[in-house]
């Protein structure tokens, strides 16, 4: 008689199985507009990563001649010194895409954890806490990325600093009016009660609670600081040339506008296409958090 033979699956094939069931219960019920942000959104991610794979030629070398309109060879036309217009594009999307989320990750990590910590232990812990991030949050962003730039050098990555500076205090107040209103809640007064640390509290109990709406936030903030990046590298903070940005890319052919606009205003409409992507991607993501 022959014996029957159960399968058992491994751990790698149980943590697939639920990674499947949580993503499917995720997108249930998402209305189509929705499936077209996230869509969208992967389809973004992808040009981000791939964007010197994509690029038909070398963003830095001249491939044809100066201020040639779009042709089959360069789709996009050539810029002042015979540049492929698309391929610095491309990585210039790159550049701002993977630099607003540089930023917002900061502000996620710094401002979330000030705010977790002065919303869990209060008192003066968190009246000086909050008096700090009131000091940066008067400073202003595109005047602070000035100094920073003036003081450590022109870059990109020192105009991303600038801008990081003073975009971390708006999660610290997000973050710590959350907990705030997680401590008087009765899960919370529970498991005082049952004895648990304030390290337990505020990772198991706090934490997770002041989760959806950061991601909501932070989902929304990418938009703002695509926009804002793009704007101190048009007034000249960012890397300085032939680095492709777009801000800087769009300023340096504005002289041209009429005579060959592709130059300036494809770069613009770059940072426009990446900006409305952001803004759809995070009503979305709004949307499902609050609805679930």
């Amino acid at each position: 008689m022959a014996v029957a033979e159960f399968y058992v699956p491994t751990p790698l094939v149980r943590y697939r199985s639920r990674a499947g069931l949580a993503v499917r219960q995720y997108f249930q019920g998402t209305s189509v507009p929705s499936y077209v942000a996230f869509g969208a959104l992967a389809m973004m991610f992808v040009v981000a990563i791939f964007a010197r794979q994509i690029a038909p030629y070398d963003p830095l070398a001249a491939v044809g001649q100066p201020m040639a309109a779009p042709n089959a060879a360069n789709l996009l036309g050539t810029d002042t010194v015979g540049r492929d217009v698309l391929s610095r594009v491309l990585c210039g999307m790159q550049t701002s895409w993977f630099g607003a989320l540089a930023v917002v990750a900061f502000g996620v990590l710094f401002g979330g954890l000030v705010g977790l910590l002065a919303g869990t232990f209060g008192g003066w812990f968190d009246a000086v806490l909050m008096r700090v991030t009131d000091a940066f949050l008067s400073l202003p962003g595109p005047i602070l990325a000035l100094a920073v730039v003036a003081a450590l050098g022109r870059s990109y990555t020192n105009t991303l600093i600038g801008v990081a500076i003073v975009w971390w205090p708006l999660y610290t107040r997000i973050v710590r009016s959350e907990v705030r209103r997680l401590r008087v809640s009765p899960h919370m007064e529970a498991a005082q009660i049952g004895g648990a640390s304030w390290w337990r509290l505020m990772c198991r109990h706090l934490l997770p609670g002041a989760i959806p709406v950061t991601i909501v936030t932070a989902s929304l903030d990418v938009a703002a600081l695509v926009l804002m990046v793009a704007g101190l590298s048009f007034l000249g903070l960012g890397a300085p040339q032939p680095a492709p940005e777009l801000g800087s890319m769009s300023a340096q052919g504005v002289t041209y506008i009429f005579s060959a606009w592709w130059i300036p205003i494809m770069p613009a409409v770059a940072v426009a296409l990446i900006a409305i992507v952001a803004n759809f991607a995070g009503d979305a993501i709004r949307d499902r958090i609050r609805d679930r």
